[in-house]
């Protein structure tokens, strides 16, 4: 129960990897506030916390949008009266960015830094105020493993911002008592298309491992590593990314195959006239 009567706020908290957070920090006796867009998804994470005895709410929100950010956060502090960790976890990749083929480069990166870069910064920077007020807050951002592999495009730009605003907060918070560290998760096994995306093949077999383990990782063990972060046991660590990928980023890129499926949403191609 290290985080009894705390109040955690959970971007993209009521799916894959956010979900396995929220449920981790209820688990550790935090009250939860999930943020995203998708309601009905929201909604079952919500009485999933319930069912187990524990406290949260869904609050839907536009991520891109500060304007959209600034009442979020009102109403989290106005349901809860606190707030004392924020994960930053929202954001999508190449999968689900919405991206197509005759996209211009403009709107692409738009989309990709808008649902990763500019959310995390907007949530961090109007989260700031309330979390000075309490003792031992946090932020953890969630960046990926894309960050080191050139073949993901404007995703992995956007998440290398995620990492370089987790040192700029770091320096910033540090005088208000407030740490911020990042994960840099490898492939996490959060359902069928995440993982047939890791495979790369049709079949479903690896062409290469996800990790050294042989095997993907769970949203626990991102959950796990986010809760010890925001823990009194990681007090002196601040600005850090940790990387929990099961040793695929000392090896080399899993599947080509995958690059050769989405390609087109990965970078900023100018349309085909």
């Amino acid at each position: 129960m290290r985080f009894k009567d705390k109040v955690a706020l959970i971007t993209g908290g009521n799916y894959g990897i956010g979900r396995g957070i929220a449920l981790q920090m209820v688990r550790e006796g935090a009250n939860v506030a999930i943020v995203a867009r998708n309601e009905q998804r929201g909604a079952q994470v919500v009485a999933e916390i319930s069912e187990s005895g524990g406290n949260g709410e869904f609050f839907k929100a536009e991520l891109s949008s500060e304007e959209t950010v600034i009442g979020m956060i009102d109403a989290v502090i106005e349901h809860f009266g606190r707030l004392d960790i924020v994960v930053n976890n929202a954001g999508c990749g190449s999968q689900n960015c919405g991206i197509e083929a005759a996209d211009p480069p403009g709107p692409r990166w738009a989309n990709f830094r808008g649902a990763n870069l500019d959310s995390t910064y907007f949530v961090s920077a109007h989260s700031l105020p309330h979390l000075a007020k309490c003792e031992d807050s946090s932020i953890v951002n969630i960046s990926s493993t894309a960050t080191f592999h050139g073949n993901w495009g404007l995703y992995g730009v956007a998440k290398s911002g995620v990492e370089a605003l987790t040192r700029s907060f770091a320096a910033e918070a540090a005088p208000l008592g407030i740490r911020v560290n990042c994960i840099s998760p490898g492939w996490i096994g959060t359902g069928e298309d995440a993982d047939s995306a890791a495979a790369g093949t049709e079949d479903g077999e690896w062409s290469l491992p996800p990790s050294l383990l042989n095997r993907m990782g769970t949203p626990e063990e991102i959950a796990t590593t986010v809760a010890f972060l925001a823990s009194k046991e990681a007090s002196f660590i601040t600005g850090q990314t940790i990387v929990v990928d099961g040793g695929l980023t000392i090896i080399d890129y899993p599947s080509i195959p995958t690059l050769d499926k989405v390609g087109h949403r990965l970078y900023s191609h100018s349309p085909k006239k």
